[in-house]
C-alpha cells in the first residue's frame, strides 16, 4: 500500500485549465495531463529563478521531491509542444 499523498503549500492557482495548438479542435487532440504540483514547480522554479533548495522549503517538501516533480512537469510540456498535444492542468 503506497504511503499517502503529504499536503503541499501551493500558491498558483491557473485561470485556466487547457493549453492547445490553434486552429486544432480539442477533441481533435491528444492530451498531456500537468498537475497544479508540476505547475506550482515550474513557475517556483523556471520563472521566478527559485533554486530547488527555495522551492522544496516554500512547498514544505524534500528537494529531491522538487526535483522529480520538476523533471516531470518539463517533460510533459515537451512532449506537448514537439508532439501538438493539449495541456490539461488538473486538481490533485
Amino acid at each position: 500500500m503506497p504511503r499517502p499523498r503529504l499536503k503541499r503549500h501551493l500558491c498558483i492557482n491557473p485561470g485556466v485549465v487547457y493549453f492547445k495548438p490553434r486552429g486544432i479542435p480539442l477533441r481533435e487532440l491528444q492530451q498531456v495531463q500537468l498537475t497544479r504540483e508540476e505547475l506550482e514547480v515550474f513557475w517556483l522554479v523556471d520563472m521566478k529563478g527559485y533554486e530547488q533548495i527555495q522551492a522544496a522549503r516554500h512547498m514544505k517538501t524534500s528537494q529531491s521531491t522538487i526535483q522529480r516533480i520538476l523533471q516531470s512537469a518539463r517533460k510533459k510540456t515537451a512532449q506537448a509542444l514537439i508532439e501538438g498535444k493539449a495541456i490539461k492542468i488538473i486538481k490533485i
